[in-house]
């Protein structure tokens, strides 16, 4: 099923990792139109020259500008919420930036789409929503909460709202795989904990993930991929096997381990084969969503450390080699 084909489809943060490689893929799915809607006029200029299609249209805006959205989202089928801001350390250092971008961000996003007859939205989210310790984490989990509950005040409107939520992107900027390629010159390697583990996705698979909970949703999942987990030391092995690793400590806030279902989620969390669906606990939720998937036990959690998918060594170094 072709969920963008003849869609006008509206990206926020496109001009980001995501945002290129979900554009990339839409454009071979016969879609009528893409927006993509980012505040960095730099990036959009360098975008400009890499993408040609007259299908693509740039706007200029902030999603914490619900005016600006609502000029933007006019026209628009489908909105995929990509802004957000991600670096741990700026948004303990600057705690109402983040809270302004990620959470008044998120309620814009949703009442312009309502308002503008958006027919469905999906908001990236990410494993440190889940049992957050960072404020990043928490102002991701508040977003998360707020689509949920979104469909529950649509009123006499269609739009949908779901929620997809992953883990690390293999070479999206910012993550470690850049850094220690970097860093690899110096002949040595930090690494915050020997013992630390993380879930790990391609970004193709995360674009292709997103395309796909388009045609699954119904409106208020919070869509999980299944995905393998790796050891921080391995990768730091595959991308430099003859550095020395310096163990450096955990940074504040920062995880261990990182999870994406707790055991209170199993409780109404449902399994498919390649994916789970964490459902919202409202009345107004139907039950035979459930129907094709199975239920989880009560003890049931997903985190890294407790992974059954493991990436070795020679699979992640195959991996950094692809990007």
């Amino acid at each position: 099923m072709n969920n963008l084909e003849n869609k006008t489809v509206l990206v926020t943060g496109g001009t980001g990792s995501f945002g290129k490689k979900f554009i990339t893929k839409a454009l071979t799915m016969g879609v009528k139109k893409i927006i993509v809607f980012s505040r960095d006029e730099l990036k959009q200029y360098e975008m400009k020259q890499q993408f040609t299609d007259e299908r693509i249209r740039f706007f200029i805006g902030d999603v914490r500008d619900k005016e600006r959205l609502y000029r933007a989202f006019d026209g628009v089928d489908i909105v995929i919420h990509a802004a957000a801001m991600k670096h741990v350390e700026a948004c303990e250092y600057n705690p109402f930036e983040a809270v302004k971008t990620n959470i008044h961000g998120a309620q814009n996003i949703i009442d312009a789409a309502i308002d503008q007859g958006v027919e469905k939205v999906i908001a990236l989210s990410t494993d440190k929503a889940c049992s957050p310790i960072n404020l990043y984490g928490a102002t991701k989990l508040a977003s998360d909460k707020l689509f949920i509950a979104a469909n529950a005040y649509v009123g006499d409107k269609h739009t949908k709202f779901a929620v997809v939520r992953y883990g690390n992107v293999v070479g999206s900027r910012g993550s470690v795989v850049p850094f220690f390629q970097k860093m690899r010159e110096t002949g040595t390697l930090p690494v915050t904990d020997e013992r630390m583990t993380r879930f790990w996705i391609t970004l193709e698979h995360g674009v292709q993930f997103v395309i796909d909970s388009l045609g699954r949703m119904h409106g208020g999942e919070l869509f999980v991929p299944k995905i393998p987990s790796m050891n921080v030391i391995d990768l730091a092995k595959a991308i430099g096997p003859e550095c020395k690793i310096e163990i450096v400590g955990i940074r504040p806030g920062e995880k261990l381990h990182e999870a994406m279902i707790t055991e209170d989620d199993a409780r109404h969390t449902i399994e498919f084969d390649d994916y789970y669906v964490i459902q919202p606990e409202f009345n107004w939720w139907s039950a035979d969503y459930a129907k094709g998937g199975k239920t989880l036990p009560d003890d049931f959690n997903y985190i890294s450390n407790h992974n059954e998918d493991w990436l070795t060594v020679e699979e992640l170094r195959e991996l950094v080699e692809k990007m």
